[in-house]
């Protein structure tokens, strides 16, 4: 049990594996470093992606070597799996679309898990230099400026980061979603679906029925996408967006980040139309920001957006 691990101890540990890790890549010039593709020309892995899995994987395997380790570019499909084991479980790079393109949203995100349940996160967006942390019972933070030494004349204190105001209905919610790397099939068809009937005017455009304009939305305030899923949990988890939607990701994409929303006050529930509770490794989730009330209600809500049964994300 977690209660038995210094979850101090591996925070401070992975906070400066981290730094290590936003070092490596803001001196990586995208223009130079190779890549290739894995899925589609949408899933990119760079030379910078694996530099930096190497370098976490060895700091922490020598520090914890009795503590499994899960990383995106050394997992196998069929053969890596998260077990009960104290588990690091990482992102190297949390964005690499991003990073490729020097558009300044990327992050490492670092988690450990105890038993399957996120136990400590760390996200780190180098170019920002925005840190975000969690430990299981200890609460979440958000720091600016994160290393920058002490005494620094632009250090801001960490701030607490916890419950907001009453969540309200999903036409005054600000909602996170990503397009993903999987551009066909039932599971596309899904997503751009589900985008179609959370922005959507609810009034009906009876006039334009024929091209599909129907109308019967939930007139959200709008989507938006970071394109790393750390970071909409961490923005959620800030209260920065209401909810965040995804399907597809991995456990080393929302392992850090699922931490510092539930130690932010926020709930991490299932994409699939009513799953109250929903697995690490389930790759469907709808993260909702911590709120003095409301959250089941915009759960539910979202959910009835979502539709009829043909509506499940399967994988």
């Amino acid at each position: 049990m977690a209660h038995h691990i210094n979850l101090q101890d591996i925070h401070d540990t992975l906070v400066s594996v981290a730094f290590e890790a936003g070092k490596m890549i803001m001196a990586a010039n995208p223009n130079d470093i190779s890549q290739e593709t894995k899925m589609n020309s949408a899933d990119i892995v760079t030379e910078t992606d694996q530099a930096v899995e190497a370098m976490i994987s060895s700091h922490l395997t020598q520090k914890y070597p009795s503590y499994s380790f899960v990383g995106e570019e050394t997992y196998i499909p069929g053969k890596t799996a998260i077990t009960n084991e104290p588990t690091f479980i990482v992102d190297p790079i949390d964005g690499t679309t991003n990073f490729i393109h020097g558009f300044p949203n990327a992050c490492v995100s670092l988690g450990f898990a105890v038993d399957r349940i996120p136990a400590v996160g760390v996200v780190y967006n180098p170019f920002q230099d925005l840190l975000y942390t969690g430990i299981l019972g200890a609460g979440s933070y958000m720091q600016r400026n994160a290393s920058l030494p002490e005494g620094s004349e632009f250090k801001p204190k960490r701030v607490k980061l916890g419950p907001g105001k009453k969540l309200g209905d999903l036409s005054s919610a600000l909602v996170a979603v990503e397009w993903g790397s999987e551009r066909k099939g039932q599971n596309f068809a899904i997503k751009t679906r589900v985008f179609q009937k959370l922005t959507a005017a609810k009034e009906a455009d009876l006039e334009h029925h024929e091209v599909g304009l129907v109308g019967g939305g939930s007139m959200v305030h709008s989507l938006r996408s970071l394109g790393s899923a750390a970071l909409n949990l961490c923005a959620c988890a800030a209260g920065q967006v209401d909810l965040y939607w995804e399907g597809g990701c991995y456990p080393w994409d929302v392992c850090a980040g699922w931490c510092i929303l539930v130690e932010a006050g926020g709930r991490m529930v299932s994409g699939n139309k009513g799953g109250w509770e929903t697995q690490l490794d389930s790759r469907v989730y709808l993260a909702v920001r911590g709120a003095k009330g409301g959250q089941e209600e915009i759960v539910k809500e979202f959910w009835d957006a979502i539709g009829d049964e043909e509506m499940v994300y399967k994988y």
